[in-house]
């Protein structure tokens, strides 16, 4: 009790000191100084200290290009002003995740530190935990800075629904109420300039459903309405040119997962790869069938409007860009839209190339057995990665007892447990598949792939949705005796005739847990199992000693690509 109230006295402290600071006026959007966002690190003195061998090692740098002589002059002329946007998603993402970024950046003066706080957004390492790596700097508030840093979930409970809403930003009145200031507001300087660049960009869209998504898209940041565009965005399928922008992952909210963060990605679609991929959104409603589950937790229909495309992704910014970088997207969240209409999934293939190249095959060398090594595969990689986005679409979306929504009825826990579901249920597909005839390849190939992207998941740490998904998986496979550790050679194996029975019976139990709207059952599991035990550790930091980086960053932008920015 006494170390909860010193903790948050700090966080208090903290926050005035910060706020002291700001007083001067932000750069960050167009609010006024009593709704600017709060610095976390109150000190003006320089920080000295320099970043440590295993964070310098931490990330590989990949350049982000595609063939752009393959676009027409217009979309040519379009990527120029989707980057203005995305830079403008930067700076939110910047003001929602920490607050003052040239405050902090000003304040550290070694490169590779100040260059490691511009990866994590913040002086919190993402892929460790959110580990502080600058002195004098507290914990990271679970609210970012949606709220105020001494917020705690008994206020937000109690406040005004506004308050609870997935596009405000929540601040104290002068009597310590809160109170929540919508997005538009909050950031209405930044959000009028993005919007009217978007108009500008629809202007020159030749395809029809990407200006029609344009414009709406426009009109959404301006009126914090998505549903609109969220329906325009899937109604479009001959588009070369995609442009996903706008709040839309909860992941930064780690308080109750009810904020979304700004972010955005510059697309171009390859049309060969995605010509392939087609099928495989038809079956949705065959397979959501035959989940392994009782029929309660299936009976909702996936929409049928799905499709699934292969794309160079040349531009990363925000939330997506913050400490591991997403390789595949599944959208929209909205579960009104995913009903009626389904979901778009998009596989970022060079991104996705890049870490098979430079991070899963190095990694398998080290901890997988070295009879399996010959089953990592780019193809099992891609389908494993393109089939979790999939399986989002599948299982149930509302608790089967009135709770409302799986999100809403597991709050802060919603996103790894659905990460969860999508990575097992995309594995249970790869196998019905298989048997259909519907896919090739060795299910051997898919299962040691995907046990060698569970090390590489777990590497984003307990931070991560994606991390915190991996460490409850690989503890249910070890205890299933799907996976094995050799503790002479310090490698894994999958058992693959044990491997089927694991993967539905982790299938059925985490369905049932999203169906129930069991908050207090996953909380549980979580506190059991969402660790890193003392021989996996051990394993893993093998994995950093022999220098294989945790994730990608990207060199990206016009002058890479060989387009001049608009004037």
């Amino acid at each position: 009790m006494r170390q909860n109230m010193i903790y948050r006295l700090t966080l208090l402290v903290l926050l005035c000191l910060a706020l002291a600071c700001n007083q001067g006026g932000g750069q960050t959007s167009g609010t006024d100084d009593q709704t600017q966002p709060a610095s976390d690190t109150a000190s003006k003195t320089k920080s000295t200290e320099g970043l440590s061998a295993e964070r310098k090692n931490m990330y590989i740098e990949v350049t982000l290009t595609t063939d752009v002589a393959k676009l027409t002059e217009n979309q040519r002329k379009m990527i120029p002003l989707l980057v203005d946007v995305a830079k403008i998603m930067d700076r939110l993402f910047w003001a929602q995740s920490y607050g003052d970024k040239q405050q902090l950046l000003e304040s550290i003066e070694d490169p590779d530190v100040r260059r490691f706080a511009e990866i994590n957004y913040g002086p919190w390492d993402r892929l460790m935990e959110n580990e502080p790596f600058l002195p004098g700097v507290g914990p990271k508030p679970d609210g970012a800075m949606f709220y105020p840093a001494d917020v705690t979930k008994e206020e937000v409970e109690q406040a005004d629904e506004a308050v609870r809403g997935q596009y405000t930003m929540v601040r104290r009145k002068e009597d310590g109420s809160l109170y929540a200031i919508p997005y538009r507001e909050f950031f209405k300087q930044d959000i009028e300039m993005a919007a009217a660049k978007l108009d500008e960009a629809a202007a020159l869209a030749e395809d029809a459903g990407l200006k029609q998504y344009l414009t709406l898209r426009a009109e959404a940041l301006r009126t914090d309405d998505y549903l609109a565009s969220d329906m325009a965005w899937m109604d479009m399928k001959t588009n070369a040119i995609d442009f996903v922008v706008g709040p839309i992952e909860n992941y930064e909210d780690k308080l109750f997962n009810y904020k979304s963060a700004h972010e955005a990605y510059i697309l171009v679609k390859d049309m060969e790869w995605s010509k392939r991929l087609e099928k495989y959104a038809a079956l949705l409603p065959e397979l959501q069938a035959g989940i392994p589950v009782e029929a309660a937790y299936k009976k909702e229909k996936p929409g049928t409007d799905s499709d699934l495309n292969a794309y160079d992704v040349v531009y990363y910014a925000g939330d997506c860009n913050a400490g591991s970088k997403t390789i595949a997207i599944n959208l929209p969240n909205d579960e009104r839209v995913q009903l009626e209409k389904g979901t778009r999934r998009l596989q970022l293939k060079n991104a996705m190339r890049a870490k098979f190249d430079k991070i899963l095959v190095p990694l398998a060398d080290v901890l997988i057995d070295e009879g399996q090594r010959n089953h990592i595969t780019f193809d099992a990689f891609f389908a494993n990665t393109m089939f979790h986005e999939v399986a989002h679409g599948l299982g149930i979306k509302n608790t089967i007892d009135g709770k409302g929504t799986v999100r809403e009825a597991l709050k802060e826990k919603s996103s790894p447990i659905e990460e969860g579901k999508a990575d097992i249920l995309g594995l249970y597909m790869i196998g019905e598949l298989l048997k259909k005839g519907e896919l090739e390849g060795d299910i051997k190939d898919y299962y040691v792939t995907f046990v060698a992207g569970i090390f590489r998941s777990m590497r984003f740490g307990g931070a991560s949705a994606h991390g915190q998904a991996n460490m409850l998986r690989f503890h249910f496979f070890m205890e299933q005796g799907a996976i094995m550790r050799d503790a002479q050679t310090n490698t894994y194996k999958v058992d693959f005739e044990k491997m089927p029975a694991a993967v539905a019976a982790l299938s059925q139990k985490i369905l049932k847990l999203q169906g129930d709207g069991d908050y207090e059952g996953v909380t549980q599991w979580f506190k059991e199992k969402g660790h890193i035990s003392d021989d996996l550790k051990n394993d893993l930091a093998r994995v950093a000693t022999a220098g294989i980086p945790r994730d990608i960053v990207f060199k990206q932008g016009t002058e890479v690509l060989g387009l001049n920015p608009q004037p």
